[in-house]
């Protein structure tokens, strides 16, 4: 792999790396400090796409996926207090929608890069954290899903509460999501700073 692409891999494996650790701290009722880092890859596989392009977003991608699956496999050896830190559901339920969300953030930001600077980053960052956090959510706590881990029990998350705890009664993972969502979202904002000064730093180096 080209070694200019190397400060693109180490800050994709140092955000995957951080969000696993910190996912496991809660912040408030609805999050944890993992969801204000792992936002963060999006912006990440944004300035590698705008600098180098396709084919270079895309192996920075799959770095942090490799480095997502190893997080995973020892999570699952770890056990918590109520059993192992990363269960089958979340491991699988992250590796899809990181996977998944990524890969459409770099296609979506590539359709659009011949417009103003700041649409690219905006439309891919959004519809591919959106496209995440429905995957992930689902996928790790949706009870229409038990079928794919029948030993790990999720009741948990999908007791009928207030959404945010003040909406409409939903289930509580439903909550969890959007939390994570708005998150994502303010993120991806505040994100454009640092997007425009990076490319404009990186696209000058590399001209």
């Amino acid at each position: 792999m080209n070694t200019k692409y190397l400060p693109g891999i180490l800050a994709m494996a140092a955000v995957v790396l951080a969000s696993n650790i910190l996912v496991q701290f809660l912040f408030g009722n609805w999050l944890t400090w993992g969801a204000f880092t792992y936002p963060l890859a999006f912006l990440v596989t944004d300035v590698m796409n705008r600098v180098y392009g396709v084919q270079a977003a895309r192996r920075v991608v799959f770095v942090g996926f490799l480095v997502g699956v190893g997080c995973s496999l020892i999570g699952t050896q770890i056990m918590g207090e109520f059993g192992p830190l990363v269960t089958l559901r979340i491991a699988v339920g992250s590796g899809i929608a990181f996977l998944t969300a990524q890969l459409l953030d770099v296609a979506i930001f590539d359709r659009l890069r011949n417009g103003a600077w700041w649409q690219a980053p905006v439309f891919s960052s959004i519809i591919g954290s959106s496209i995440d956090t429905a995957l992930f959510f689902s996928i790790a706590f949706s009870g229409t899903l038990t079928w794919l881990e029948p030993g790990n029990d999720v009741s948990w998350a999908g007791e009928m509460v207030p959404l945010l705890g003040w909406g409409p009664v939903a289930p509580l993972w439903v909550s969890l999501a959007v939390a994570d969502w708005g998150v994502k979202l303010a993120i991806a904002m505040v994100a454009l700073i640092p997007f425009r000064l990076l490319t404009r730093k990186f696209v000058a180096q590399v001209a």
